[in-house]
């Protein structure tokens, strides 16, 4: 017997398919679009493939995923998909990430990235690589930190972000606590430095640039970030580019990585919550 939709009309293979899918896969997120803007993408080419009709507003009633993890949209990287079940397996399966951040010594901005205002800027040719090594150990372990005002943390259930491009008077979350497993210097060509980050849930990694900048008696923004780990999906291995966001491929992807992940769901959350904010895994804003 012919499986049918909501709306009762009869699927076909691919759409039968489709929505028989469900576990965890990963995307690759390029520079530019949201990371909701992304998803949204994805489900319109797996419908469409399908042969599913269906307007915009009611496609997540339709195909149900999710990702475990929003990239500010000027950062690139895995972003890891939840499809059927596996939306309820994001948030136990993706503790700890790695990301590979580019910073510039000299200047600051409102964002902490290079997308913001200049809001300072200091000599920075008195330090040496050094330097910045020696700082780097004073973040690494459990470590106190400050959230971006430019961030997708929520006050009265509005993102912090939103209330600061509207101009309105946001006071800075305060400091909690974070983790991070390691943190090495890759390459230091002043007034830029590379480096590699592996860290925990709710860690952002502009501050971590900007606190940097501040140990070293000088500001640091961030110019680039990509993310190379989310949990055990790396960007190398498991990441589908776009020509890649097909049912069949997609179906493959989550035969192969099933195998990533344990048999019994951790208690380990991703994430810690406050009352009245919601902290997200990543840089997000």
């Amino acid at each position: 017997m012919a499986a049918r939709e909501a709306g009762g009309a009869v699927l076909g293979r691919s759409a039968e398919k489709l929505f028989s899918l469900s576990g965890l896969f990963a995307v690759y997120k390029p520079k530019g679009p949201t990371s909701a803007g992304v998803l949204n993408l994805l489900k319109e080419r797996l419908l469409a493939e399908a042969g599913v009709q269906t307007n915009e507003n009611k496609r997540n009633k339709v195909l149900k995923i999710g990702h475990g993890g929003t990239l500010d949209s000027a950062a690139a990287g895995v972003l890891v998909v939840g499809i059927g079940k596996g939306t309820k397996m994001l948030r136990t399966m993706l503790a700890g990430s790695k990301y590979t951040a580019i910073g510039l010594l000299g200047k600051a901005t409102d964002t902490l990235d290079a997308t913001g205002k200049v809001t300072e800027e200091k000599p920075y040719d008195q330090i040496t690589k050094g330097d910045l090594e020696n700082v780097l150990q004073k973040f690494i372990g459990d470590i106190m930190q400050v959230p971006p005002l430019y961030s997708a943390l929520k006050k009265d259930g509005e993102r912090l972000s939103t209330l600061m491009k509207r101009g309105e008077a946001v006071e800075a979350k305060p400091a909690r606590p974070v983790r991070v497993y390691n943190l090495s210097l890759q390459q230091f060509q002043p007034p830029l430095f590379t480096l590699d980050v592996e860290c925990g849930g709710g860690f952002y990694v502009r501050s971590l640039v900007s606190d940097i900048g501040k140990e070293l008696s000088t500001c640091a923004t961030m110019q680039e970030l990509t993310r190379t780990k989310q949990g055990p999906f790396t960007l190398e291995e498991h990441a589908l580019h776009e020509d890649k966001w097909t049912i069949d491929e997609i179906a493959r992807s989550l035969e192969h990585c099933t195998s990533l992940l344990p048999a019994e769901p951790s208690h380990k959350k991703l994430k810690t919550e406050h009352p009245g904010e919601t902290a997200v895994s990543c840089e997000d804003k």
